[in-house]
């Protein structure tokens, strides 16, 4: 009788442990599913967010790595809602979207552009939902209020420079300023992107074409530099040995293909280095409306830009500052056009581009 006693007492001890445990584990999963805010606003967006389940976000801001880096951080902050990465060129999105609008079937719920002229035609057209995230207060000061309507906000920020490949030449011997890459001897030497494609590279252009005027792109024309596409594709030229001077070198894309291990070095002219404000907003008709607010939101997180500075792209938040010895915008002379300027100006040098380049 004893035994049998000790036995049930043994089994309701296991049990107990066993519920315990297993309310232990539940515990932690309900934890893992919590997102990551304090915010209560942000917290009422999250559970109207997990009922549509998901968001696509068309950007231009970043390479694909850092890209899809965003998108998974995103879904491991807010459990239960994925966020489909389309990383493309900016004219490109553009064109997306262009044609989503004219057919009556918006798919993308986030436009992430680096042509912030997209967002002033977007607007005029009342295609863009107004949204102002509570953590656009919180960004560094030369970022805020780029709208003041609130229809888009400046969610990345990235340096254009020069860049070389250190294998086939000599620090001593590279470019360094702008005007350098005019000289006879790069010719034949030169990647560069197009602007018809690259938002990056066209506001790069609008700038240099307000420094030196168009006659610096028709000397540069007579080098014959290969074009790409996007402003990346002038560093996979270069770690083909393709090329051996970058005249578009993109810091975040480039700095980071350094790091692992290619023959790469960016150069800083003393003109300036092209800043690129890059802006994100929602479309008018998404699908997703909340997950696109809360994707707002997290694009302007300190997490989103420890993952920007990861990849040597810019900060958005004063607290969130890059690793020693990593070049970013407050290390260097910077130049940028206005938002009018890059607006009319973009059209402007893609004409003028095809023209003198013949592509």
């Amino acid at each position: 009788m004893r035994d049998v006693l000790n036995t049930s007492r043994r089994t309701v001890l296991k049990g107990g442990g066993a519920l315990v445990a297993m309310g232990l584990g539940l515990h932690r999963a309900a934890r893992a599913q919590e997102p990551r805010t304090t915010s209560a606003h942000q917290k009422q967006l999250y559970e109207a967010a997990k009922k549509e389940g998901e968001l696509t976000w068309y950007t231009a801001h970043s390479d694909d790595v850092t890209a899809q880096a965003l998108g998974r951080d995103f879904e491991a902050a807010f459990p239960g809602i994925k966020a489909n990465v389309v990383r493309t060129t900016a004219q490109v999105a553009f064109q997306r979207v262009s044609q989503e609008i004219k057919a009556g079937a918006m798919q993308v719920d986030v436009l992430s552009s680096t042509d912030i002229g997209h967002y002033v035609y977007l607007k005029d057209k009342k295609l863009l939902e107004p949204y102002v995230p509570e953590n656009a207060s919180k960004v560094l000061d030369i970022y805020k209020g780029y709208d003041p309507d609130g229809y888009y906000h400046v969610t990345s920020a990235g340096l254009i420079g020069m860049g070389y490949n250190t294998e086939k030449l000599k620090a001593e011997e590279a470019p360094r300023n702008w005007t350098d890459l005019l000289d006879p001897k790069w010719k034949d030497k030169i990647a560069i992107g197009h602007p018809g494609f690259s938002g990056y590279v066209g506001t790069w252009a609008v700038t240099l074409r307000k420094l030196y005027g168009w006659e610096f792109f028709e000397k540069l024309a007579k080098n014959n530099p290969q074009v790409g596409r996007s402003i990346n594709d002038t560093v996979t030229m270069l770690n083909a040995g393709e090329r051996i001077v970058a005249a578009t070198a993109p810091n975040g894309t480039l700095s980071q293909s350094a790091q692992k291990g290619n023959p790469l070095k960016m150069i800083f002219p003393p003109d300036g280095a092209v800043l690129i404000i890059a802006p994100s907003g929602i479309m008018k008709g998404t699908k997703h409306p909340n997950a696109a607010r809360l994707f707002m939101e997290y694009l302007l997180t300190p997490e989103a830009s420890k993952i920007w500075i990861g990849h040597f792209n810019e900060s958005m938040r004063p607290e969130v500052a890059p690793p020693p010895g990593v070049t970013s915008a407050k290390d260097v002379k910077t130049i940028r056009p206005s938002v009018e300027e890059i607006a009319t100006g973009i059209p402007e040098v893609i004409k003028q581009w095809r023209e003198t380049f013949g592509v």
